[in-house]
């Protein structure tokens, strides 16, 4: 089973690259597969490259139809399109977010038809595609009215998977991720990154700061639970997913103050005096259009899963580092 990520180099390339040598991938018949080539492609290699003689890396753009040539061969069976510039990004620099995130994945989309195998294809999606006069919580039923550049090229990029789908091109799935907390590393230009860095930075005894009230309610996710329904995902046959191959994900609804009071009980008093409450209008314009509650009642009924509460994902993060 020969596989490709795109963004294979970030943190969630990573882990899923780790799952997938590990634990192999099951397809819409059922059938699991061991993982015999996997290739991780990123803008930028990476000194954290799995030791594993089936992993492959190809540096270079994605959204290039050259590299997406070489990186999607005739052998390759799935691919995971995790490649995107990120939504602050997107924002500030429209027309890079349109070939990165638009025409980048229309371009791999077309590789992918030019193949003429129907490969899997998981694309991932955002929340952000939601957005305008949103009711307490969405629904299934919630159209997408994103009020973002990054969330509007999100919906368009899963109207693409799902009109190849519906031709027979490639097996898709669209799946609409929550904002992934708590993330390792450093802040980056996503809209969301304050979400990790206030409960990140506190516990490796650095200052943050919170740019949206304290009110502000998010839909999350912790990074094994997104790993594993990205994983979950590629299993699920067509015929459930019926004419929509789009799927918001499960998370847990919470306010940025319960994410901090949350940190002081399990870290400490210390630790949430680290973050400070300095308003950005420029994030906050972008974080309050995305939703803080979804039923997933249709995620539900597919299998995926979510997490129980905030604490138990604060104490995964203690545990890792």
């Amino acid at each position: 089973m020969k596989i490709v990520i795109t963004g294979g180099h970030g943190f969630l390339g990573q882990k899923l690259c780790d799952q997938l040598l590990d634990k192999g991938i099951t397809l819409p018949s059922g059938d699991h597969h061991t993982v015999s080539s996997l290739v991780l492609s990123d803008i930028q290699a990476s000194a954290a490259k799995p030791a594993d003689s089936r992993v492959t890396s190809v540096v270079g753009d994605s959204s290039d139809p050259a590299v997406l040539e070489q990186l999607i061969d005739a052998e390759v069976n799935a691919v995971f399109h995790l490649a995107a510039v990120v939504s602050g990004q997107a924002e500030q620099e429209f027309d890079v977010g349109m070939r990165v995130n638009l025409d980048g994945t229309r371009h791999l989309l077309e590789r992918c038809k030019a193949l003429g195998t129907q490969p899997l294809v998981v694309f991932a999606s955002s929340t952000a595609v939601y957005g305008g006069a949103l009711p307490e919580t969405l629904t299934d039923q919630t159209t997408p009215v994103p009020q973002s550049s990054y969330g509007t090229q999100k919906l368009m990029g899963e109207m693409l998977v799902n009109d190849l789908s519906r031709k027979g091109y490639i097996d898709g799935r669209a799946l609409r991720l929550p904002t992934v907390v708590v993330r390792p590393g450093k802040p980056n230009a996503a809209a969301s990154s304050f979400a990790s860095g206030i409960i990140r930075e506190p516990m490796n005894g650095e200052s943050a700061n919170c740019p949206v009230p304290a009110s502000t309610r998010l839909w999350i996710t912790s990074p094994a639970c997104v790993i594993d329904n990205i994983l979950h995902s590629t299993s699920i046959p067509a015929e459930l997913l019926g004419d929509s191959r789009s799927v918001a994900l499960p998370g847990i609804s919470v306010t940025v103050q319960t994410m901090l009071d949350t940190l002081e009980q399990v870290v400490g008093t210390d630790a949430r005096q680290r973050v400070t409450l300095d308003y950005d209008p420029v994030i906050d314009a972008i974080v309050k259009t995305w939703p803080g509650n979804i039923a997933t009642e249709r995620a539900d009924a597919l299998g995926f899963t979510g997490d129980t509460d905030f604490s138990s994902i604060v104490r995964q993060h203690q545990q890792l580092n």
